[in-house]
């Protein structure tokens, strides 16, 4: 590895050698930098102009020809002097007053330097006391890091892990090497399309990796917390309202999370939260799917009047969304997806009212679903089938429940995992019931996928399994019993 000594004798070559001989000033290649106050007698700029609320907008929206038309109008200053304060040709100038935009960040920065303007406000470092808060600034790293001492630690250590030195003399270095928590990084500035997008990958990830895995509650929060962050950077009325729609959807996703992970409280905040902000951009979609997820959510927590009354509201809601909008990263798909999967959970709620006349509303609502939609394998979400099963097999109807839980099972082939152990774990109920004696492979089979998800709500499907299973004679029924509840009390 290099030498110190070495490395400090060649800067300082390096740099004798760069000085200009004989004093002279060295020329100068592209455009000049801004001047020192001890070269400019350019009369100063109140800094407090930059904390009226017009100029702040104007720097968080990175506007330097507004910029420069304030400090022409309210401070003073003539073309030529910006442009010696800004290193820029006078021409440079009176194009930029004439509504040419500046992006590149060097000519920025140099602007805000010359200026005395503060960084933070245009974006170009954060300040935790800034407007967006929570950042980080160049001049004020994270509390506690010394980031010098900080890269001298890293090479030590690279440079043992390069030379092959044993963890046993790693070791002092990893415990030299003392860090924070990790903080939030800064945010943008200013909010555009692609802020959208990243939101509504974020929700698809999210979701994709709910549906091979199960819930990871945690992992969700964080991203929604993210998001709405977002929500309070200025931008076009147009992102604004796509944003909010992006992140309602994401606070949907999140309260599946939370309703897969049985954390009930933490499903209904963020189902509330997708609620609220659909409503404020005007999304019908959403603000359906919310009330259809809050419904399902409280049926299953013990609670089917007040979820039948959600179900409801959100049926009635998803006649508002327009024909053409399906969902975009959560949902079931379209208008009538909503509305059938709300007439097939408002089954389930009522079946669990134990009203007389219950049977036949449940079978009115079923029907009813069934005439609105029926998914496809490209349906991101739904399933009507495995409510039907679970309904037949609550009355005991074991062949009317067998063939609804195998239209499940092929609905989620090649889909969803957790949902298609879910329906496997009711046609296994089904067959351990009927004392069948493929009801004991199909039982093995379904708890060990579920032992391999980390979806809380799966797990618990095995429930019914277990005493279905200790119903059966034998010790191979009470060994795989034993072996479900384990699985269905266990939080991974």
């Amino acid at each position: 590895m290099g030498d110190y000594g070495h490395a400090e004798r060649l800067a300082r070559i390096v740099a004798a050698r760069s000085e200009p001989t004989g004093g002279a000033a060295a020329s100068p290649v592209g455009p000049p930098g801004p001047r020192s106050d001890a070269q400019t007698t350019a009369p100063p700029i109140d800094p407090a102009l930059y904390d009226r609320p017009d100029v702040r907008r104007i720097l968080a929206e990175r506007d330097i020809t507004g910029l420069f038309r304030v400090i022409k109008r309210d401070a003073g200053l003539t073309q030529r002097t910006i442009a010696e304060l800004t290193g820029m040709n006078q021409s440079e100038v009176s194009e930029i007053l004439d509504g040419r935009r500046v992006i590149a960040y060097d000519v920025l920065v140099r602007i805000a330097q010359g200026l005395g303007v503060p960084r933070e406000r245009m974006g170009l470092s954060y300040d935790a006391s800034d407007a967006y808060g929570g950042g980080v600034t160049v001049a004020n790293p994270l509390k506690g890091v010394d980031v010098e001492m900080l890269r001298r630690r890293l090479i030590e250590l690279g440079a043992g892990i390069a030379l092959g030195a044993p963890a046993a003399k790693l070791a002092p270095l990893l415990e030299r090497l003392e860090l924070p928590d990790p903080s939030p990084g800064p945010l943008p500035s200013r909010l555009s399309g692609v802020h959208v997008m990243q939101v509504q990958d974020l929700t698809r990830q999210l979701g994709e990796a709910g549906r091979i895995y199960g819930s990871d509650p945690a992992l969700n929060s964080a991203a929604a917390a993210w998001a709405s962050k977002l929500l309070d950077i200025p931008g076009s009325e147009s992102v604004r309202r796509a944003l909010m729609v992006a992140v309602a959807e994401l606070h949907i996703r999140v309260g599946w999370a939370g309703f897969d992970g049985s954390l009930y409280d933490r499903a209904m905040v963020h189902y509330a939260r997708g609620l609220k902000l659909a409503t404020e951009a005007g999304d019908a979609y959403c603000q359906a799917l919310s009330l259809n997820c809050a419904g399902l959510a409280t049926v299953e927590h013990g609670d089917p009047n007040e979820g039948l009354k959600l179900l409801q509201c959100g049926a009635v809601t998803a006649l508002d969304v327009p024909p053409d909008r399906g969902a975009v990263v959560v949902g079931e798909g379209s208008r009538a997806a909503l509305q059938a999967c709300a007439s097939a959970d408002s089954a389930t709620a009522l079946g669990r009212l134990g009203y007389p006349e219950a049977p036949r509303l449940v079978d009115t609502a079923l029907a009813k679903a069934r005439e609105l939609w029926r998914p496809t394998s490209t349906d991101p979400g739904g399933d009507l089938d495995r409510p039907a099963a679970v309904l037949e097999l609550e009355r005991g109807r074991l062949d009317a429940a067998e063939p609804f839980a195998v239209a499940s099972m092929r609905r989620w082939e090649g889909g969803s995992r957790v949902d298609r152990t879910q329906s496997a774990i009711v046609l296994s109920v089904i067959h351990v019931r009927a004392g069948e004696q493929r009801g004991l492979q199909l039982a093995h089979s379904a708890i060990a996928a579920a032992d391999k998800l980390t979806s809380v709500r799966a797990r618990k499907r095995l429930v019914p399994l277990v005493a279905a299973l200790e119903s059966r004679p034998g010790s191979d029924y009470r060994e795989l019993a034993r072996t479900a509840r384990q699985i269905a009390a266990t939080r991974t």
